[in-house]
């Protein structure tokens, strides 16, 4: 299936759930869309409060009147002979593995966590200009953990140098702390482009994560 026009349609993001319903990654339209065609998964789609699943083909039609009556309602991408609207959910057919149970720990994470938001200022800082910090520096037996590392602006983590905050004479404005899933997927909940997530994301011990 070849996909043409603007690539807004297919930079959107779609949320994956196993075949018990349990999340377990998110991955963009086009991957979600080839899925689809092969016939490895269906659409898990939210429509007066209910969830109801489409394969690719009735995908297709629901799509062709969506387009008709509710076009501002969904993302399109465009093929050779239609226009398909974007799903915000797919549930493979065959796959029953589990989803990861543990938030990972990296940079992305921790920016996410964050709000890319000093936690000694409180400036907000494009990622460029931000690094990692160290709560209990490294010189002092400190461990790269959740509630030892937060995200710094440069002119803060120079300024603290390898002191902890109270040697600095510095104050972090919360507490860093593991988060329950992915900090990077929280920000996609605030988008209403992504509320139909939200009910399978509500769940402690899995982890969804991005790729």
């Amino acid at each position: 299936m070849q996909v043409f026009g603007p690539g807004t349609g297919l930079d959107c993001h779609v949320l994956i759930l196993n075949r018990h319903y349990m999340a377990i990654r998110v991955t963009s339209a086009k991957r979600a869309f080839s899925l689809l065609y092969r016939h490895l998964a269906e659409v898990v789609h939210v429509e007066d409060g209910r969830y109801l699943s489409y394969d690719f083909e009735s995908w297709c039609e629901l799509s062709e009147l969506k387009e008709r009556f509710e076009p501002h309602q969904y993302d399109w991408v465009r093929t050779v002979r239609f226009s398909l609207a974007v799903p915000r959910i797919i549930r493979l057919t065959l796959y029953d593995r589990l989803p990861a149970k543990d938030v990972k720990l990296n940079r992305r994470n921790i920016f996410a966590r964050d709000g890319n938001r000093c936690q000694y200022c409180g400036r907000k800082f494009p990622t460029s200009e931000l690094s990692l910090d160290h709560v209990v520096p490294r010189s002092q037996n400190g461990r790269a953990t959740w509630d030892n590392l937060v995200c710094c602006c440069l002119q803060c983590n120079v300024k603290k140098g390898g002191r902890t905050p109270v040697q600095a004479g510095m104050t972090l404005i919360a507490l860093p702390a593991k988060p329950r899933r992915s900090p990077a997927l929280t920000v996609q909940l605030s988008s209403h482009r992504y509320r139909s997530w939200k009910q399978f994301l509500d769940h402690a011990y899995w982890h969804v994560e991005l790729k």
